[in-house]
């Protein structure tokens, strides 16, 4: 009779060498969260393309075009802005991915850096189909992506860690929500392009971390010598 397969000792099986990043209950409603938030994405995407100004909606908040935050929080706003810049976000995604290496999570640490990144390819792409503008033509608003950034990650991560999905959804939307504050307040979105980025992430990041959790559940099978589950007879 073979020896148990060698592997890791940390108390997970050689099936599957860390938890997946979605809890396995809870997957249908993300599968319905990310539904509806695709659809949110969707109709206000129709009801803005095309157009260079605020709507009815955006106007209930603020006055986009007017810069509505003064000193000390302005400083704030721009530190917040900072971390879904080009350099801002790269320094995010190497703490997440140092942080979850140290944890011993590496799925969780690919999971975040491939829902983060798909997240903002999708924003950038509903950016140009949409045609909405900001302060010129060529400033293009709708969804907002520095939103969508930080609301990936903060869902991810709060999966990985805390596994409860109801909280994960909670702090993204927390996330989401300072974040879409600092773009309002230093005018570089309408309102409704921040909740189009937060819809984004909610659309976007569970399905690339069930995309990470299937392949590297099959990779981990293969490593074991086990056919995955396919739901198909292996062969003998």
């Amino acid at each position: 009779m073979a020896g148990p397969v060698a592997g890791r000792s940390d108390g997970f099986s050689t099936h599957r060498p860390e938890p997946a990043v979605l809890p396995p209950r809870p997957c249908a409603w993300l599968g319905l969260v990310a539904v509806c938030a695709a659809l949110v994405v969707v109709v206000l995407g129709v009801l803005y393309a095309g157009h260079s100004g605020p709507g009815a909606v955006d106007r209930w908040f603020v006055a986009p075009t007017d810069d509505s935050v003064k000193p000390p929080w302005r400083a704030v706003a721009l530190v917040v802005d900072f971390l879904a810049e080009p350099a801002g976000s790269a320094l995010v995604m190497a703490a997440v991915v140092a942080g979850l290496l140290w944890l011993r999570r590496p799925r969780a640490a690919v999971s975040a850096v491939v829902a983060a990144g798909l997240t903002v390819v999708v924003a950038t792409l509903v950016k140009s189909l949409v045609g909405r503008t900001i302060h010129g033509p060529d400033n293009l608003s709708y969804p907002s992506g520095h939103t969508a950034f930080l609301t990936a990650v903060a869902l991810v991560v709060t999966l990985t860690l805390v596994r409860r999905t109801a909280l994960a959804l909670l702090v993204a939307l927390a996330a989401g929500s300072v974040m879409g504050w600092a773009q309002v307040a230093l005018s570089a979105h309408y309102p409704t392009d921040v909740l189009a980025g937060w819809c984004t992430a909610l659309a976007v990041a569970p399905v690339a971390a069930w995309g990470v959790d299937r392949v590297a559940d099959r990779v981990a099978t293969r490593r074991a010598g086990r056919p995955a589950d396919t739901g198909e007879p292996a062969r003998r």
